[in-house]
């Protein structure tokens, strides 16, 4: 197995590549050790590296956040351990309703015309761009003109994700849907 290291926008966060598919599609985000050991063995295990603040899981990727303690020359040697070991034996990366979740065909809600449009864009455009950053962005709701976005793995707590949400997404949407007068993360 092969894991490249890449560094992020967000100076907390780095991106491990791996050359084997992790889950089907999106991402699955890990903010706590207890939401990590329910969900995600991975998640859990890297977890219990000192330092490690957060987990995202993309399909063929995993962003790590640090915290407040920990260097990143002492982490990134337990990070890269963890997912040699655990990739390399074969162990699930989600358990229970997370691995449903990623597996699960996204279903056209009731939200209307307009989030669907919302969604093809996000799901076209802006998530594979965000993705090769470490980060993922997923829809929570559109609500009178206003799109409610949340921001995951690299892309929460990154310096420059004020003007990605404002500068690229916002201004695409408004650009493709006039509809759209604001987005906001959540």
């Amino acid at each position: 197995m092969n894991i490249q290291l890449e560094w992020t926008p967000n100076p907390n966060t780095l991106k491990y590549v791996v050359d084997v598919r992790l889950i089907p599609t999106g991402a699955a985000n890990f903010t706590s050790k207890e939401a990590a050991a329910e969900r995600s063995p991975l998640a859990s295990r890297l977890f219990a590296i000192p330092g490690v603040a957060g987990v995202m899981v993309g399909p063929t990727f995993v962003t790590v956040t640090k915290g407040d303690e920990g260097e990143w020359d002492e982490l990134n040697d337990g990070v890269m351990e963890a997912l040699e070991t655990h990739i390399g034996a074969g162990e699930p990366v989600l358990i229970g309703e997370a691995a449903a979740a990623a597996t699960a065909p996204v279903a056209a809600g009731p939200e209307g015309e307009v989030t669907e449009r919302i969604r093809q864009i996000l799901d076209d455009e802006i998530r594979p761009a965000v993705a090769n950053d470490g980060g993922d962005i997923t829809l929570d709701r559109y609500e009178a003109g206003i799109v409610y976005l949340h921001m995951k793995g690299s892309c929460s707590g990154c310096p420059s994700s004020t003007m990605t949400l404002k500068m690229g997404i916002e201004s695409r949407l408004r650009e493709v849907i006039p509809e759209v007068q604001e987005v906001v993360a959540i």
